[in-house]
């Protein structure tokens, strides 16, 4: 597919009569047994004669998720020819677990009660237990990638960790602050989210060998995907039902959270509405969020951040022109398509 053709399939909205979920279940099943391998690895690593460590670690990796990021590793390095070892399959688990050590700390510190559909793991089990089963992941995740023998491998994971907390102390910082630019939001998001899919991505062509260029071309690819991801989520916590995001409509503002849709609507709303958000964002307050929904929509910033992801999912698919065509290559240009067209 070259670029023109993927930017006018995306920039024309979502694709009619395709369910964005079968996007996501095609390149799972193309990948069915790579994927079967992955979650009894993460099974049995998840392994402790410490029982409550084994249940929360069953329970939040049970819960429900995509398995997004491991799925992508997956995907790139067959893309890129892998076939021979399990070096891809240890690494998707390796980032399953450090995604899922996020959730469990992101859960602590939002205080947060529900994630996908369900209560959180600090919700069942206290704050204490999700933070030091987080920490376990951590370790753990670390153990593993040690025995890849790669140091290549090592420094990227370990910088992806370190970006992760970077992260998550900017968002700590621009909680809470109606002042936030958007320049600031997608920095944070870029260390917080984006960094893990770029990680995934890009080992996905190191375990297979890949050059320089090509291992770099996938990271943007990532980079880019993981931006667009984070956006609609931004979007979904003003245009979605609780029962299709699995948590409360709003949850963002509640969290004092100032993600692009509000950091948009501030600069194109009248002073009074502005007000209404900036007190809203200070004070972490959702008790007038039909009013917040009225101005977000009337100020245009949906469509607003729907356009920055649709622009972040072109330049994913581009930055992979560079790959031989394949099943593979075609399920990371779907999965580019699933993360705008997506309702959860």
């Amino acid at each position: 597919m070259d670029d023109i053709t993927a930017k006018s399939e995306l920039n024309s909205g979502k694709n009619p009569g395709t369910n964005p979920g079968a996007l996501l279940d095609q390149a799972m099943s193309l990948v069915e047994s790579d994927i079967a391998d992955v979650n009894q690895l993460i099974q049995t690593r998840l392994e402790s004669d410490i029982v409550l460590i084994r249940t929360l670690g069953a329970y939040i990796i049970k819960s429900g998720g995509k398995r997004l990021r491991p799925l992508i590793l997956l995907l790139c390095a067959r893309a890129c020819g892998y076939a021979n070892g399990n070096d891809h399959i240890t690494l998707a688990a390796v980032i399953e677990f450090i995604h899922t050590a996020t959730l469990l700390h992101d859960d602590v510190v939002d205080s947060s009660s529900l994630r996908r559909g369900q209560p959180t793991a600090n919700e069942v089990w206290g704050n204490e237990a999700s933070v030091l089963v987080g920490d376990f992941l951590y370790s753990r995740s670390f153990e593993m990638m040690v025995e890849t023998n790669n140091m290549q491998v090592m420094d990227i994971l370990a910088k992806t960790t370190n970006a992760i907390a970077e992260g998550e102390v900017l968002q700590l910082l621009n909680a809470h602050s109606p002042e936030t630019t958007e320049e600031s939001y997608l920095k944070t998001i870029h260390r917080k989210t984006a960094k893990l899919f770029e990680s995934a991505a890009c080992l996905g062509g190191i375990v297979s060998g890949q050059n320089e260029s090509t291992c770099q071309a996938l990271a943007a690819y990532g980079t880019y995907l993981g931006t667009a991801f984070q956006l609609i989520d931004d979007i979904l916590d003003y245009d979605s039902s609780s029962d299709e995001l699995g948590k409360e409509i709003g949850d963002d503002l509640a969290e004092g959270k100032p993600t692009l849709p509000l950091i948009h609507a501030l600069g194109k709303a009248p002073a009074k509405e502005r007000k209404i958000i900036q007190n809203a964002i200070v004070e972490g307050d959702r008790r007038k969020i039909n009013e917040i929904l009225t101005i977000v929509r009337s100020t245009g910033a949906l469509e607003y951040t729907e356009k920055q992801a649709r622009i972040q999912a072109d330049l994913a698919i581009n930055s992979i022109s560079i790959l031989s065509a394949s099943q593979y290559k075609d399920s990371l240009t779907n999965l580019a398509r699933f993360s705008i067209s997506r309702s959860y």
